[in-house]
This record gives structure tokens, C-alpha cells and sequence, in this order.
């Protein structure tokens, strides 16, 4: 599937991101609505009606297109069931060791050195690290080989009526993914991606895709399903725009112990938990690199295997860089992925 960009998608990166698909209990899952699988959905109740509405008036969707379009949606039980998993807590040494495999960091050596020539120019023009790009591309698709078999507009159609904690977003997901179909000629019922409506090897939800999405290959057409040089350099262009800066640290370590209640207390707020980095070298008694502009850092801890480890835990303090990571997929544990496979991908 081919996707053309226009200049203003070029030039005009804004905001969102790819859905949260991770395990770091940072927030409780609200139930969803008990259904059977296959159940058909209800298009007379009032969101719809009002969502129907909306892409009538606003997005110029005719009544028949709109029927042809939602008529024999179901609900799929399955795609309810992923999303409900993700939310139960995976200790890091577990979540780590799921993308981490040998397999993983052995091929992905073997994109850096194929792509070699590709990269120079993606760093060169987004100025963001070759091995950060392509540690995403392997934890988010396996670089391209593993895309998401669900299709989309039964995933967002489930979502929307059937997974409450996050329904508005969702029917934001789906207006922007039809009105994305209709402008490049895509049939929304046939397409397909992940079971939280994420597509293509760089795994963009829709609105990502309109805002983040460019064309590296030669020509104007953004297609993330099958040009390496696309999806690529679309993940840069994210982290670029959210504030990627190249050369200036990403985390560092801070040993098996927390030296100050602060520090914990950080901690324990999750993925918007900051302290000032000065305050976080006194108290640990190291010599941390500066933070760009003196920005505050996070407080990471990260599990140990009690099988194989000494030490209960592990500690890093998280950099503006990392920060950027986790806009990509909203969990520190996502970050600390990334990070340790980038690192795993430069070693020889």
C-alpha cells in the first residue's frame, strides 16, 4: 500500500504517536464492555450516529459510502484481549529478554551493514543515531517481517465501541484512518496492522502517519508497508521532531541502589517523574554527563532475573534523548529496549 504525502506533511510535524503497546504498569486498564466475539456492532446507538454525522459534515463522507463502508463490522474478541494483557506488569528482565534474543540483535547487524549507505543519509539529514532507528524498526515490526495481521478498520471499530478507557482516542484513530483510505485510494477493509490499529514497519496509528510519515526513496510516495527507505526514515523524522539531539547522552548507569528518598520518589511517578541532574550526580556520588540546557532527568529501575542477579534492581537515570524514546511507545520500559538493543547493534 502507497500513500502520496503532500508538502504540508513534509514540512509540518505536530503531535501523537504510536500507541501504547508495552508492559510497564505506569496506569490501571479500565474493564471493557463484555461482548462476544463476532458480535455485530451496533450502529444505532448514538456515538455512532454521531461519529457519522461528524464525517459527514466535516470530512465530506456520503451516507452510502459510510454504509458500505461500516455495514457488517464486528467485534473482535481477540484484538479486546491483547489490549487488556498489555496492561498486566512484566518484571524488566522479562520484557527486555522478549527483543534482546540473539536472532534479533544478529540481524539487525546485518540492516545496519545493508543499509549502511541509507543510514549516512538519514543521519545525515535528521540527525538521529543509525542504531536508535533501527533498534525501533526491529522491536516495533522485526525490521518489516512481522507487520500485524488484524485489520484495521475491525480494530478501531472494536476499540472505539467496546474499549471505553480509551474510546475517544479511537475514534479519532478511525476518522483519520478513513479520511487517510479516501485520499490515497486504500479500500479501509482490506488493510491491516496491529491489534491497537498501528500499520506498517514503522508501526504509525493513522494520525502519526499524516503528521510523521515522509518519502526517502525517490519519489512522493510515503509507503511504510514495503520501502525500507520510507519507514526508516519516517522513525527519524519522529524522533526528530520530538526532540531528538544528536550526540548527548541517552541514559546512564546509576548502580543497585537509590542513594535518596528524592530519587525514588521520582521513581515511583513513572515515565513524568524528573529530578535535576545535578541534584542526581551529588546524591549518587558520580560523574554524570551534563543534561542539554541542564533539563531534569528520569528515574528508571529496572528488575533483575533473582535466578542469575545479585542485586534486586538496577538503576539509570534517563536523558532528554530517552525522554524522545519513550514519545515512540509511552514506557520507560520501551526505552530501555531500544536503548540496550541500539547499544547490542553497535558492538561488533
Amino acid at each position: 500500500m502507497i500513500f502520496r504525502c503532500s508538502p504540508s506533511v513534509l514540512s509540518s510535524f505536530v503531535v501523537f504517536l504510536l500507541f501504547l503497546f508495552a508492559t510497564a504498569a505506569e496506569a490501571k486498564p479500565t474493564p471493557v464492555i463484555l461482548v462476544e466475539d463476532g458480535q455485530p456492532i451496533n450502529l444505532q446507538q448514538e456515538k455512532y450516529r454521531k461519529l457519522f454525522l461528524e464525517l459527514e459534515q466535516k470530512y465530506q463522507f456520503s451516507p452510502a459510502e459510510l454504509k458500505q463502508t461500516f455495514q457488517g463490522q464486528e467485534i473482535s474478541k481477540r484484538v479486546l484481549e491483547l489490549m487488556d494483557k498489555q496492561w498486566k506488569r512484566t518484571p524488566y528482565y522479562e520484557y527486555f529478554s522478549r527483543f534482546l534474543t540473539p536472532k534479533t540483535i544478529q540481524t539487525g547487524r546485518k540492516k545496519l551493514r545493508q543499509y549502511n549507505k541509507l543510514l549516512g543519509r538519514i543521519e545525515r539529514q535528521f540527525g538521529v543515531k543509525r542504531e536508535i532507528v533501527v533498534a525501533i524498526w526491529g522491536i516495533e515490526t522485526r525490521y518489516g517481517s512481522n507487520q500485524g495481521g488484524f485489520y484495521i478498520l475491525q480494530t478501531l471499530n472494536t476499540l472505539f465501541d467496546a474499549y471505553p478507557r480509551r474510546a475517544e482516542f479511537f475514534r479519532g484513530e478511525l476518522i483519520q484512518f478513513l479520511v487517510l483510505c479516501r485520499e490515497h485510494g486504500i479500500d479501509p477493509r482490506t488493510a491491516k496492522g496491529s491489534y491497537a490499529g498501528a500499520f506498517g514497519q514503522a508501526q504509525f496509528m493513522p494520525s502519526s502517519f499524516r503528521r510523521f510519515a515522509v518519502s526517502f526513496d525517490g519519489n512522493e510516495q510515503c509507503d511504510l508497508w514495503s520501502s525500507v527507505p520510507d519507514a526508516l526514515a519516517s522513525i527519524a523524522n519522529y524522533l526528530k521532531q520530538h526532540g531528538w539531539e544528536q550526540g548527548t547522552p541517552i541514559y546512564v548507569e546509576l548502580g543497585n541502589t537509590l542513594m535518596d528518598k528524592r530519587l525514588r520518589a521520582v521513581m515511583e511517578e513513572g515515565r513524568k517523574g524528573r529530578i535535576p541532574w545535578e541534584l542526581v550526580r551529588a546524591v549518587q556520588k558520580k560523574d554524570l554527563p551534563p543534561s542539554p540546557g541542564k533539563r531534569p532527568l528520569s528515574i528508571i529501575g529496572l528488575e533483575l532475573d533473582p535466578k542469575t542477579a545479585r542485586h534486586a534492581y538496577r538503576y539509570v537515570a534517563g536523558y532528554p534523548n530517552f525522554h524522545t524514546i519513550t514519545e515512540y511507545n509511552h514506557s520507560l520500559f520501551y526505552g530501555m529496549a531500544v536503548s540496550e538493543l541500539a547499544e547490542r547493534l553497535k558492538k561488533k
